[in-house]
């Protein structure tokens, strides 16, 4: 079975004074506005619907925002060091979870490991912990 395609319009959103001015230049002749850049969605699928005389639900909607000068600039360099950052979470949270498992393998206590990282007790319990009860789940799930 084909999946059918959906027309994925885009609605460019520029600042005009408090309004973001909308308009779809795939179509001609749609226009709309809206007071946030969350609402723009909305109002171009309903004036897309209004034009072409069909469901809004049968169609995609792209919002490109339009910003002056810099500052789509440093919102992408915003998104992309937020971006960044959150990658580095997740790999400190992993390094953090083998480097606890094997110093708890090697026979350290909790508050020792603790001391070692910089981190309270309790959170390497709960670091540690939750390792054992996703084992233990899986462990169980196999034994069943």
């Amino acid at each position: 079975m084909v999946a059918e395609l959906r027309p994925v319009y885009r609605a460019v959103a520029e600042r005009d004074g408090s309004w973001w001015a909308i308009r779809v230049p795939d179509l001609r002749g749609v226009y709309s506005q809206a007071r946030r850049l969350a609402d723009v969605e909305a109002m171009a699928r309903d004036a897309i619907a209004l034009v072409l005389d069909v469901a809004p639900d049968t169609f995609d909607i792209s919002v490109e925002p339009v910003l002056g000068g810099d500052t789509g600039g440093l919102v992408e360099q915003a998104l992309t060091s937020r971006l960044e950052a959150e990658r580095a979470v997740r790999r400190a949270s992993e390094q953090l979870r083998v480097a606890v498992d094997r110093l708890a393998a090697s026979g350290l206590t909790v508050r020792d490991i603790a001391h070692l990282l910089g981190l309270s007790h309790q959170r390497i319990a709960q670091v540690s912990g939750s390792r054992r009860t996703v084992a233990a789940a899986h462990s169980t799930v196999a034994a069943d």
